[in-house]
């Protein structure tokens, strides 16, 4: 019997460092996927938006489609690098990344640093490349916000000082925002990270607290700002001034009118010669609607309603084993990608005001493809620390 435990045990080893080294390789494969797919309709997307108006003020009609693919590359890459860093070591780099994202914000306030761009200084150039420093300070802020539940997690959710903490960073990085101004990240970060204090087990009574005080804020900003004011009045009845203040948003819904089911052909789209502002922007989704339709407007909606859930699923897994660092990164994330493509949706079908958020993974531009990726990256990692029970690589 000994010699038959012997065999059993020499026989069972191989098979489960295979299946161990396999789950390294593969990874969550069908987030992998779905993530491949947004970045390929992305890039698909961003060369048809765009070819007209690369065209007209360039001269080349590629223009913003090989600067994609190359953002989305070098995505890629930084994806891959992220992964093969333990997550200790983003955990002890949290307070780290929080000071220089609040160096960078105030870096672009400073005249002739920050790059002004349709009266917003959200820029700061790299010559290669314009970096809005507002993407890396939510993923900054989401690492340095898990830390901090880890390190205070109890005091978070049995004390009123641990959860003011966090808000009063929060607040901090809402005065830079709006001094920028980017009121549309303010909402995602503030909504963020209220989502993973909420996941963290802060009391009810408080969290509605804040939620309440919150909804009162950003309100008072709005109507106190009579440019946020217009954007919002403009949504509710576009058609009072078509031609004007809701320009943007008649032609997005006159490109979903247009799409019908099956949509009118990729590359086909006519709103995206000179009707449609920031076409390969902010509103890409409507011109996909237009060329694809119904059904790919749908079919992109549920690629994200699928990459949100697999974050919450990873993060879940993550508090399983003990890893809560993990977990609530991995949460934060799942927000943020979440959120974001939330509002940019909303804002395309004319259902939340025009926020100047791109859609994540498929918009053209450097720093959120950047940024989105390396989020990626991140819970690809904690996904596979899950693997091994918590233990890093």
């Amino acid at each position: 019997m000994m010699g038959t435990g012997v065999l059993w045990r020499n026989y069972r080893q191989p098979t489960l460092r295979r299946s161990h080294v396999a789950a390294v390789v593969q990874g969550d494969i069908p987030l992998l996927l779905a993530v491949a797919v947004l970045l390929a309709l992305g890039l698909l997307m961003v060369g048809s938006a765009s070819i007209s108006i690369a065209d007209r003020q360039l001269g080349a009609p590629f223009h913003y489609l090989l600067r994609q693919g190359i953002y989305v590359m070098v995505g890629v890459l930084m994806a891959f690098i992220t992964v093969q860093i333990p997550l200790a070591a983003w955990q002890r780099l949290g307070p780290l990344l929080l000071l220089a994202s609040l160096a960078l914000l105030l870096l672009v306030l400073i005249p002739g640093v920050g790059r002004n761009v349709n009266g917003a200084t959200r820029w700061v150039s790299l010559g290669i490349f314009n970096l809005q420093v507002s993407e890396l300070a939510k993923l900054a802020l989401i690492v340095y916000t898990a830390g901090y539940l880890v390190r205070r997690g109890e005091e978070v959710r049995t004390t009123v000082q641990g959860f003011i903490k966090p808000l009063g960073l929060l607040l901090v990085f809402a005065l830079l925002l709006l001094l920028q101004p980017d009121f549309g990240a303010l909402v995602v970060l503030g909504a963020t990270l209220m989502g993973m204090l909420f996941l963290a087990g802060v009391r009810l009574w408080l969290f509605g607290l804040l939620v309440s005080a919150a909804a009162g804020v950003l309100a008072l900003l709005a109507i106190t700002s009579p440019y946020r004011m217009e954007r919002l009045t403009t949504f509710m009845n576009p058609w009072a001034d078509p031609f004007n203040s809701g320009f943007q948003l008649t032609q997005a819904l006159i490109a979903f009118g247009r799409g019908d089911w099956f949509g009118v052909g990729l590359g086909a789209s006519v709103q995206k010669l000179f009707y449609l502002p920031e076409a390969h922007t902010d509103f890409l989704f409507a011109v996909l609607a237009e060329e694809l339709g119904l059904f790919g407007a749908l079919g992109v909606i549920v690629l994200f309603v699928f990459v949100v859930w697999r974050g919450f699923a990873i993060g879940r897994a993550a508090a399983q084993v003990g890893a809560h660092f993990g977990a609530y990164m991995a949460y934060g994330i799942a927000l943020l990608i979440g959120l974001q493509a939330f509002i940019n949706l909303g804002v395309n079908m004319g259902v939340l005001p025009t926020k100047g958020l791109t859609l994540p993974l498929m918009s053209y531009g450097g720093s959120s493809m950047l940024v989105t990726c390396i989020a990626v990256g991140l819970l690809l990692r904690v996904d596979r620390e899950n693997r091994r029970g918590g233990q890093p690589a």
